[in-house]
């Protein structure tokens, strides 16, 4: 597995949900997930590229100006990835955190990320 390629996609994805340019964050999501890809955090879920953008704004109208990072190294094998997040307040801090589960289609795409959180797996 390529993981700077993956943490490339992953950091793309995370970028696209707290975008705030509609067609920037639409542009993002297109980027980097299937055309049928399905989001599920609680307590949301959306699936193909326009629910999942849709998923952001809403995200957006509550946490305005916030960002998500990771806060973990990437934990993959097969098409099966893992890691931590946190979402950040435009000053920086951390306001939720949590861990995605991600499956990748074949061609390496985002097929599914379900979203916990408050738990974030170890540091690596």
């Amino acid at each position: 597995m390529n993981i700077p390629a993956l943490e490339k996609m992953v950091d793309t994805y995370l970028a696209a949900y707290c975008e705030p340019d509609a067609a920037r964050r639409m542009a993002l999501v297109r980027q980097v997930w299937s055309e049928h890809g399905r989001l599920v955090d609680p307590p949301f879920e959306s699936t193909g590229h326009a629910g999942i953008s849709d998923q952001g704004a809403t995200l957006l109208a509550q946490f305005p100006g916030h960002r998500f990072g990771r806060s973990t190294a990437l934990d993959a094998h097969h098409q099966f990835l893992r890691y931590g997040w946190r979402l950040l307040s435009p000053e920086g801090e951390a306001v939720v955190a949590g861990v995605d589960f991600m499956d990748l289609d074949v061609d390496g795409r985002i097929a599914r990320v379900v979203g916990f959180f408050g738990v974030e797996p170890p540091a690596r």
